[in-house]
């Protein structure tokens, strides 16, 4: 029996979407190009530890089983939602990549590497890291300088002796410049965003986290305001700051703009002479395989709350502030996909169709939910 929803992507998004999905009693599969469940984790630097506490980062049904202000390292999230994903009676398909996604009338033809599959609807839910982006003018540094972006990085000994300099002044860009410090002399390039103390989340977490999750989306003025220059200026820093860079010895310069004879080159002239560098300078979206898909300037999927309304069954979970701030983090990514599923629910089981169909005395809603 084909599914009535084919999810693509694995992670926190399309796991969480899987769940909601499973509540209402749609069928659904989940693909994704992965040998195993959480390894887009394991494979980021050793030392990772995620941005907020583990009390928002749980996913619908199962809180994560961690001291709610402790932040939980990489392999310990990547573990949790290995077991996440064992709740689910979903299939999920490893090592799947999907190469086009196609909207045929009433139905959408999904090729992958297995083959081709059919569903009434799909759910990107591919995350927000899809393709490591590093500035044009990487091309022009000198061939002695060490390169790689920040995805490619693991530990220190990455990366031989002397000066690192890290171009991104975001949360994986300082937390990564602290881990050099330990055996480094390190220099940081950018300008920090706004930093979220600690003390917030330690003391007023409960409070921060709903007055961030109801009042910046983009059904409030001030949520469109900051949808708006998101993905300018980037996220706020959480759980590292700038006073952080600086107790630890870090050096910090302009942005990078240029080269000069294969040195970088800062906004203020300033010419510097690495030896390797970490370009913690983000990623770009990929969908130019799915057919029709809408996308923003800054190549992002247009939605209404994660529904395609150009491309009628094409849903979208866990994008950046695709109804909030928090819909690209973990703990924000359960309210997002239980909008999209009960979109896909009212696709599935027109409202009209419950109700011709439903003899007196009973719905075919009380038949799903067995209440």
């Amino acid at each position: 029996m084909e599914p009535s929803t084919i999810i693509i992507g694995a992670g926190q998004a399309g796991l969480a979407v899987a769940h909601e999905l499973e509540e209402r009693s749609v069928s659904c599969v989940v693909v994704d190009r992965a040998e195993a469940i959480g390894d887009p984790w394991r494979e980021r630097w050793d030392s990772l530890r995620l941005f907020t506490p583990a009390v928002h980062d749980g996913l619908p049904g199962l809180p994560f089983p961690a001291p709610p202000a402790s932040l939980p390292s990489k392999d310990e999230f990547a573990d949790y939602l290995n077991v996440y994903a064992g709740t689910l009676s979903a299939p999920v398909h490893l090592s799947t990549s999907v190469t086009r996604v196609t909207n045929a009338g009433d139905r959408y033809l999904v090729q992958t590497s297995s083959g081709l599959m059919e569903a009434d609807s799909v759910v990107l839910a591919t995350g927000t890291h899809p393709l490591p982006h590093v500035p044009a003018f990487a091309t022009d540094i000198a061939a002695d300088i060490r390169q790689l972006h920040s995805s490619g990085y693991s530990k220190p000994d990455d990366l031989p002796s002397g000066t690192v300099l890290v171009v991104g002044s975001g949360t994986s860009g300082l937390q990564i410049a602290l881990d050099l410090a330990r055996s480094h002399d390190v220099t940081v390039a950018g300008r920090p965003t706004p930093h979220i103390p600690d003390a917030i989340f330690r003391f007023a977490g409960a409070a921060y986290w709903a007055l961030v999750s109801h009042l910046l989306t983009t059904a409030t003025p001030v949520g469109r305001k900051v949808a708006a220059t998101f993905h300018d200026r980037g996220a706020p820093l959480i759980s590292v700051s700038p006073g952080d860079i600086d107790r630890a010895g870090i050096m910090r310069v302009a942005r990078i703009t240029g080269t000069d004879a294969g040195r970088p080159v800062t906004q203020d002239g300033d010419v510097l002479t690495p030896r390797s560098i970490v370009w913690a300078t983000g990623y770009r979206p990929n969908l130019d395989w799915v057919d029709g898909l809408p996308l923003d300037a800054h190549g992002w999927p247009i939605s209404i709350r994660g529904v395609v309304d150009a491309v009628p069954g094409l849903y979208t979970v866990g994008f950046p502030f695709q109804f909030g701030l928090t819909s690209g983090l973990i703990g924000g990514v359960g309210r997002d996909a239980a909008h999209v599923a009960g979109a896909i629910q009212s696709r599935v089981y027109p409202p009209e169709a419950i109700r011709s169909d439903t003899p007196t005395g009973g719905t075919k809603s009380d038949e799903r939910t067995g209440s």
